[in-house]
């Protein structure tokens, strides 16, 4: 019973060999490439303009990826009169490591909704909130802080990239080599997956188990047909191999 493993670039061949170890049979098949974003040149600037005390929010590991790379061929140091923020433990974890600053995260749900529970966002008046992001994604957060007063800047540090398959080869492959499990660890990776996959085989990859990494993205799988869906509590590869070990 093997497992498609949609994560792109390096963490999804990690998961994959991770599983391999594990004696679980995978498949690496990236949807998206990531590259590098179109306002890189711009953040320096942008970082420069927040007052004292605003906030800076990383929506993922490769948004800091990028950012911190860039910043420091700049020669450009992560500001200490700001506060720090994500939505997962792994990537405020990494966010500090390469901002040396405290990072602050939801850790109970960990997601746009647990963010904003978090008592610093209740009030915005006056904060200025610069979001390191990828192209396109999720828009609830920076719509409800507006909301509450605070003014939003977006820095886009990486592009998501579809990468180009012949879908029906790459979907026969999948189904000769027994994938019954699936991982989409964003709705934008399902939502390319479900156009990927030709329609007359969507019956097989409905019927596959799908692991994902929230509550919404699950909600969204069983009203689009899936019947078997694992929500994993976190959203990093040790994580994830601990529901597939435990749901395989």
């Amino acid at each position: 019973m093997a497992v498609l493993i949609t994560r792109p670039d390096e963490r999804g061949k990690q998961l994959v060999e991770m599983l391999h170890k594990a004696g679980i049979p995978a498949i690496h098949l990236p949807l998206f490439s990531i590259e590098s974003g179109s306002e890189l040149n711009d953040l320096p600037n942008k970082l420069n303009q927040l007052k004292n005390g605003d906030y800076v929010f990383a929506v993922s590991k490769n948004a800091v990826d990028y950012a911190a790379q860039t910043l420091r061929n700049a020669g450009f140091h992560w500001r200490n009169d700001l506060h720090y923020f994500t939505v997962g433990m792994r990537t405020a974890e990494y966010f500090s490591s390469q901002t040396e600053q405290v990072v602050y995260y939801p850790c109970v749900s960990e997601n746009s909704e647990g963010l904003l529970d978090l008592p610093a966002m209740q009030t915005l008046n006056d904060k200025q909130i610069l979001i390191l992001r990828g192209n396109g994604g999720r828009e609830l957060f920076s719509e409800q802080a507006e909301k509450r007063g605070a003014t939003i800047d977006t820095a886009e540090c990486y592009r998501r990239v579809p990468i180009a398959y012949n879908n029906v080869e790459q979907t026969s492959i999948c189904k000769r080599a027994g994938v019954q499990t699936v991982v989409a660890t964003s709705m934008e990776i399902l939502l390319y997956l479900m156009d990927f996959v030709p329609e007359n085989e969507h019956n097989w990859l409905k019927s596959c188990r799908l692991i994902t990494v929230s509550r919404r993205i699950a909600r969204f799988a069983v009203k689009s047909g899936w019947t078997n869906v694992v929500v994993s509590p976190r959203a990093d590869n040790q994580s994830l191999l601990q529901t597939l070990l435990q749901s395989h």
